[in-house]
């Protein structure tokens, strides 16, 4: 399993943005992480996303236009 880190791409399994692409941009605390991207950036319990094998550099507590972009640039937005 792909480790819960800043920059992790991972998708959404629960809620109602399942399916969708997001990226981790802070660690709350070990149950729970910040994410953005193709999501509503909110806080999200790590039950309820996968971690892919991809990540994007990004800054902790980036702003949902630079994960835009960094998303866009790899390809997953």
């Amino acid at each position: 399993m792909s480790a819960i880190e800043i920059g992790r791409v991972c998708v959404k399994t629960l809620g109602r943005e399942a399916g969708k692409t997001c990226v981790i941009i802070d660690i709350i605390d070990k149950n729970f992480v910040l994410i953005d991207g193709n999501v509503k950036r909110r806080r999200c319990n790590i039950k309820h996303i996968e971690p892919t094998d991809k990540k994007i550099d990004i800054e902790k507590g980036a702003s949902t236009e630079e994960v835009r972009l960094a998303l866009d640039t790899v390809g997953l937005l």
